[in-house]
């Protein structure tokens, strides 16, 4: 399981809970090579019913209108990475599915003429994605490959989220797959995209900046609305939740997700678990959610 968010300078976790039904023989908790906090549940005996309920109580200091500010080098495309970081950013270069139409769609945001602003060209294909192409919320296993959701024209989050990552890889930037949440906490506002369910976006590595978040969904740049879980280098790597079972093959029939994401900032402060400690909150918009 791929539940519990990732602390970070932006978001604090408040309290936790875990219920899972049948009650597993083991569950313990790892992370994985990415940081990423990973439980692993183990049963005994029959049951009718797989039951999982993962409730986050959480701070999240968010910048409504983000003003990223880059290393002069990095500020005009295209720009060459630092020579210290750039072995460690090999694996977020990497091209897993090469294709010519993606090179070809990628490079219908450069201008071609004088020079072009990184933050630019990445704000323009994050509309070209949230404009140009057709969500759709999409149960089956797997994720489409970037030439396939321009072939059809339309996709779920994650299958935008894996054609930007390919798309700006194909132009030499670094960038990372990011599992998670998200909600619509202001009130009269409209309702993000990819709601009650788990969301997928990417990060892409700007000197200067650090990982920035674009998700070409909602067209979000930065953190709004945004909780993360899992970072990864391929969505394979990211699974909210996956397992092995003993049985029939006519055993299994459906799996239902939901998630809701509700702002209980007027509510009193959650009993905190001893695992999880209270972090004092930083520069930024803040917002108290609990994502159930």
């Amino acid at each position: 399981m791929m539940f519990r968010p990732r602390e970070s300078h932006d978001l604090n976790l408040l309290a936790t809970r875990l219920e899972i039904t049948p009650q597993p023989a083991r569950l313990r908790w790892l992370h994985d090579v990415f940081d990423n906090s990973v439980a692993i549940a183990t049963f005994a005996g029959k049951t009718a019913e797989l039951r999982f309920d993962s409730t986050v109580t959480l701070e999240h200091l968010e910048t409504t209108l983000p003003d990223y500010v880059l290393d002069d080098a990095a500020q005009i495309y295209p720009f060459r990475y630092p020579d210290d970081e750039g072995p460690d950013l090999i694996s977020a270069l990497l091209r897993r599915y090469p294709a010519p139409d993606v090179e070809r769609w990628a490079r219908q945001f450069l201008t071609g003429v004088g020079t072009q602003e990184t933050m630019g060209l990445l704000h323009a294909m994050t509309l070209g994605i949230s404009n140009g192409l057709v969500y759709e919320r999409r149960t089956q296993k797997g994720v489409q490959t970037p030439s396939q959701t321009l072939k059809r024209g339309r996709g779920s989050c994650r299958d935008f989220a894996l054609l930007m990552m390919e798309a700006v890889r194909s132009l030499g930037l670094a960038a990372r797959f990011v599992s998670g949440y998200i909600a619509s906490l202001d009130s009269g506002t409209e309702s993000s995209v990819g709601g009650g369910a788990t969301h997928a976006w990417l990060q892409v590595y700007l000197p200067g900046a650090g990982w920035v978040d674009f998700d070409p969904t909602n067209s979000i740049i930065g953190n709004r609305n945004l909780i993360r879980v899992a970072m990864a280098w391929d969505p394979r790597q990211a699974l909210p939740l996956w397992g092995t079972f003993d049985g029939p093959a006519s055993a299994p029939k459906g799996m239902e997700v939901e998630v809701s994401v509700t702002d209980v900032s007027g509510k009193s402060p959650p009993s905190v678990h001893p695992t999880d400690p209270v972090v004092g909150p930083g520069d930024g918009a803040r917002s108290v959610a609990e994502a159930v």
